[in-house]
């Protein structure tokens, strides 16, 4: 299999640093299927003397072997390290962090990587380089020339996949409707069994009110909206629900489902967080490749301090590399 590609992500955040913890910790296993870091090697050689990495960053290029003990970086950019500050994103980072996604994006698409599994951006140094998307996950959406996506989120006892993501709860309502509750479900059961191989996946689907409204009383989105898209699930999985959004969680992360629809961002990243804030993973789900990120931000407060904890790049390097096993079975 091809190696993954890692997005070094915004260069004065914790992307470098958590980088090279990851590298440091590969077993001699690991290291037949190490990644390949796409970022800036002048950056990852700064960050491995702060860190006294034992694992050296080296220029890579298509058909170089990986050997033990580097950090193999395709380099795009040649910031000068001596102008950056930690914790302080620029238009220039911004320029930087998005040419990575877009070469690991392309490599993915024509086979050049199994996966590619993203570092945390700034949203906000993106858009003064005038580079205007949400998020990760939307870039990587017109990318790949795909309309229809969803963000999982998924740890050991614990997956969430998000009917709406990054809109203010005012507005959740509004934007409810069976037919993209009932897309959210067949998406999230398509990729329970073609990328995390369940056969026969158990799936709930969260209300959105107090007590899933409680016949009415608290609400009617369930009777209206999130009901009628249940009966739309022709099979294929166990689906079941509208289930009070405040005991779902519990059941789920004891064994009793699969995944977890929920209706917006903070009714499933809440509890996910709560069991799984080192080593979560965000997948994005419906893309022609295998992505998966970090489930934390850029944590420009601690930047440069040596103390960036890699669980959670860990677990999206593992994960990607399982998903892509799965899709070539």
């Amino acid at each position: 299999m091809k190696p993954a590609a890692i997005t070094m992500g915004c260069p004065v955040g914790i992307g470098p640093e958590i980088i090279l913890r990851f590298f440091d910790s590969l077993t001699a296993a690991e290291v037949a299927s190490a990644p390949v870091v796409i970022g800036d090697l002048g950056v990852l050689q700064r960050t491995a003397s702060l860190l006294g990495s034992i694992s050296q960053p080296v220029a890579w290029h298509l058909g170089k072997k990986i050997m033990p003990g580097t950090v193999p970086v395709l380099e795009l950019s040649q910031l000068n390290v001596d102008r950056l500050r930690w914790g302080q994103p620029t238009k220039e980072t911004g320029i930087a962090m998005a040419a990575y996604i877009r070469r690991a994006a392309a490599g993915a698409l024509n086979g050049e990587f199994s996966a590619v599994v993203t570092c945390p951006i700034s949203k906000k140094a993106l858009h003064e380089a005038g580079i205007f998307y949400p998020g990760h996950t939307e870039m990587l959406a017109e990318l790949t020339g795909v309309c229809r996506f969803r963000m999982m989120l998924a740890g050991t006892r614990l997956r969430v996949v998000l009917v709406t993501i990054h809109e203010p709860l005012a507005k959740v309502s509004g934007l409810l409707n069976a037919e993209n509750i009932h897309d959210c479900i067949e998406m999230t059961a398509e990729a329970l069994r073609q990328d995390f191989g369940i056969d026969s996946p158990r799936i709930a689907v969260a209300g959105f009110n107090p007590h899933s409204g409680e016949q009415g009383m608290f609400g009617r989105e369930e009777i209206e909206i999130i009901e009628p898209a249940l009966r739309q699930h022709k099979g294929g999985a166990e689906v079941s629900g509208p289930w009070p959004p405040d005991t779902v969680f519990h059941k789920a992360a004891n064994g009793g489902f699969d995944a977890v629809v929920c209706m917006y961002h903070d009714q499933g990243l809440i509890p996910f967080k709560l069991l799984h804030f080192q080593d979560g993973v965000n997948v994005t789900l419906g893309l022609p490749i295998v992505r998966t990120s970090v489930d934390h931000g850029t944590a420009y407060d601690i930047a440069g301090q040596g103390i960036a904890d890699a669980a959670s790049l860990r677990a999206a390097w593992r994960m990607a590399m399982d998903i892509a096993h799965n899709r070539e079975r």
